[in-house]
């Protein structure tokens, strides 16, 4: 099989990228018994501007600060690794109207499956979750669908 056209920037980049996924989460685990996910951090910052009881249970309020902090530790570690590291920085070809669909897609599975990709795929897998996994396949799949659908017309406007 030629990998070049599935991943025609190369596979290095993206193994080395789970892989400090994969530490990253597993070290926060390990020394705090915490779970990594990254869309419980959205609902935290809402107990700052909301007193929506949903928002508000003692679990969110109680967590915010390391929340803050392993969201602030994922934007700086990308801009670490551009500036600093001279990593590339990718940019998308996707218009804005496209990607504030598929934000406002994404933020509704999101609480649908409570939790996203990162939470589901990375710390729920590796507990062999049976809800988890099933989120991961949903994800996944739908991914494909639309990627196909994309290719199929036309590509990004």
């Amino acid at each position: 099989m030629d990998w070049s056209s599935i991943f025609p920037m190369g596979m290095a980049h993206y193994l080395i990228g789970g892989l400090l996924i994969g530490a990253g989460v597993s070290w926060l685990f390990v020394s705090t018994g915490l779970m990594g996910g990254a869309s419980s951090f959205l609902t935290t910052v809402w107990t700052y501007v909301t007193k929506d009881e949903r928002f508000n249970t003692s679990s969110n309020v109680s967590s915010r600060t390391w929340r803050n902090v392993y969201a602030l530790g994922l934007a700086l570690g990308a801009l670490i690794g551009v500036r600093m590291l001279g990593l590339e920085m990718n940019v998308t070809e996707v218009s804005p109207w496209q990607l504030a669909i598929g934000g406002l897609i994404t933020g509704f599975g999101v609480r649908l499956s409570s939790g996203c990709t990162s939470g589901h795929g990375i710390c729920g897998m590796a507990l062999l979750d049976l809800d988890s996994i099933l989120a991961v396949l949903v994800f996944l799949s739908t991914a494909i669908v639309v990627a196909h659908l994309v290719t199929a017309f036309g590509g990004v406007a």
